[in-house]
């Protein structure tokens, strides 16, 4: 469910014998939004009314994003473009849409379809998306019916006006692998034409930066140990005008007769996945790209998803269960921003 987004603004101490911007403070920006929670930092003079200001902003981007691609709301854009009676017509496009739309195609056809967004209907039959969670698991049959709306090469789109079209197929899209990044995207932009020049914004654990703290140190991001009972840091990277996404199986889950299914549904076979790929995290300067190729490499497990990633040069850390626990491994490119 979307919440509304409530803000509560929390300033931080006074940070002494700052080097870099000691006239600036940590202030944060917090509340539900897209079924989660957002917690947003920015280094700004003590200046109660621009605060009000942004905060005022970011709802309305926030509230802008959910509009147009929750598949929780019957009004929203993407809810529309779902339900369009006549499936042969094009349909216009937003251009905040039209660019989800595009980078989703991208990495979908990077990835060899990973990452497809027209995954929907199977992800709804599974109970993962608006429609109620089954009693038992899914009829292969049906299953097999659901897997014929499936795949991204049906989905056509053209600009100058921006639109998309199904070509005929009864495609449903279903956005949650990559509008929570594209939102955290999107409030980094407003911030930026608003002139913060430092700041970390969190959506349900994707991330974006830009600048550093006042004390002139980098932003420091936990990963989590992949477990659902407890929040633990598995390993501290460090941030400066980069986003970070990650993709697991560890928070939404359900179990039948002692099985485990993921919320993730690998395209290729219509299953949730299987393997033991416990979370992917990558690092990216967007994170709508992040937040999509996440999934896209957890999909494909750890060994597939590892290879992929080193020959795309693609910033990713791999937590996958091991013999005794949990095994990590991360790409060439992912290095650079680990902490000890």
């Amino acid at each position: 469910m979307i919440w509304p987004a409530l803000v509560a603004l929390l300033c931080s101490v006074a940070l002494a014998g700052c080097s870099f911007k000691p006239d600036k403070e940590v202030w944060e920006l917090s509340g539900p939004v897209f079924g989660t929670s957002y917690h947003i930092k920015v280094v700004l003079n003590d200046d109660k009314d621009r605060l009000e200001q942004l905060s005022a902003g970011i709802n309305k981007v926030l509230d802008g994003v959910d509009a147009s691609m929750s598949t929780w709301r019957d009004d929203s854009e993407l809810s529309r473009f779902n339900e369009q009676a006549d499936k042969s017509q094009w349909f216009p496009v937003s251009d905040n849409f039209y660019e989800v739309l595009q980078e989703s195609h991208r990495v979908s056809d990077l990835s060899n379809g990973a990452f497809d967004i027209t995954i929907g209907p199977v992800v709804n039959l599974w109970g993962f998306g608006p429609e109620a969670r089954p009693e038992t698991i899914p009829d292969e049959d049906l299953l097999a019916q659901r897997m014929s709306e499936v795949g991204y090469d049906k989905l056509q789109m053209r600009d100058t006006p921006n639109k998309a079209i199904r070509s005929d197929y009864p495609l449903y899209l279903d956005l949650s692998a990559i509008a929570k990044g594209y939102g955290v995207d999107a409030v980094g932009r407003y911030l930026d034409k608003q002139g913060v020049e430092a700041y970390l914004v969190e959506i349900g654990g994707e991330v974006d930066t830009r600048g550093r703290k006042p004390d002139g140190d980098v932003w420091r991001l936990a990963i989590e140990k992949p477990v659902s009972q407890t929040q633990t840091v598995q390993r501290i990277v460090a941030l400066e005008d980069l986003a970070m996404a990650t993709s697991g199986d560890y928070r939404n889950y359900f179990e039948v007769d002692g099985h485990r299914y993921s919320h993730t549904i690998d395209p290729a076979t219509g299953h949730p996945i299987s393997h033991k790929l416990a979370s992917v995290s990558v690092i990216t300067d967007n994170c709508m790209s992040a937040d999509a190729m996440a999934t896209a490499l957890n999909v494909m497990g750890q060994d597939k998803g590892y290879t992929f990633a080193v020959k795309h040069d693609i910033a990713a850390y791999f937590i996958y269960r091991g013999d005794d626990g949990f095994d990590t491994k991360y790409t060439p490119a992912f290095s650079s921003y680990l902490l000890d």
